[in-house]
């Protein structure tokens, strides 16, 4: 077996989520050795980083014309730097908002391979045949629209909440999550991936935060609809990465 490449995780947005992309990514490595017929061992997983950088607010910044609003980009650059000096071969970003920043990551290391969740996320569901989605995200991933485009891209209709619905989003993720309140983050997110089931019927819901899903773990309100977590699919595409080194889509850009 060739040995896996090193691979890097931009985490700390919230540090909460980053950990927890590394829970997701060890499993997806061990589903990749499994579906190998290899055996799943210590020595059989990847090299990886993860870089919990504190990151100034990133729908904040999407939010606001003042100069300096988009600081979130330098200590991304920075982490991913030494994500780079690490021997990275590929990185993923623990945050779906931060990926309106991609184009500029991507831009500045051209070397490593920086996914991106929406486009990982769209394609899969494209290949499973899905005509079209509803979307729980952030207000500063609904401003730069990054999810619409990528589902739009790959010919997935978006249906997004309504205002007072992304209000109870945000909620549940400042006050709920990231304050560590996780019956308020429940009850808020678990209300609105129900109105949205109610509106736009058995589509599956891409909740596009990753303290979403977080919030939701055990939630028996929810238990009837299909829930879609980016960081599950972007910590597969990561370990697909380690195993296969470059990716097609790398190959075609270069």
């Amino acid at each position: 077996m060739l040995k896996p490449q090193t691979v890097g995780i931009l985490g700390g947005m919230g540090p909460a989520a980053g950990a927890d992309f590394v829970r997701l990514f060890v499993e997806a490595c061990t589903r990749v050795m499994r579906d190998r017929g290899e055996p799943v061992r210590d020595q059989g997983f990847p090299e990886h980083w993860l870089a919990q950088v504190p990151v100034p607010d990133r729908s904040g910044a999407l939010e606001s014309n003042a100069l300096g609003a988009h600081q979130p980009l330098e200590p991304m650059l920075q982490a991913l730097g030494r994500l780079a000096a690490l021997g990275s071969r590929a990185v993923a970003i623990a945050c779906n908002t931060a990926h309106a920043w991609h184009a500029k990551l991507q831009e500045r290391f051209p070397h490593i391979e920086v996914l991106h969740v929406a486009r990982e996320v769209s394609a899969r569901l494209a290949a499973e045949g899905v005509r079209g989605t509803a979307l729980m995200a952030t207000e500063g991933t609904y401003r730069v629209g990054l999810y619409e485009q990528a589902l739009a891209d790959a010919g997935l209709a978006c249906h997004l909440p309504l205002a007072e619905e992304r209000g109870l989003l945000m909620r549940g993720i400042y006050d709920g999550v990231k304050a560590g309140d996780l019956r308020l983050a429940a009850h808020c997110f678990s209300r609105v991936a129900l109105q949205l089931a109610d509106r736009h019927g058995p589509v599956p819901i891409v909740m596009g935060c990753t303290e979403i899903p977080l919030g939701l773990q055990g939630s028996a309100a929810v238990a009837g609809l299909r829930l879609v977590d980016p960081a599950r699919v972007l910590a597969s595409a990561l370990a697909r990465r380690a195993y296969d080194g470059v990716s097609q889509s790398q190959q075609v850009h270069a």
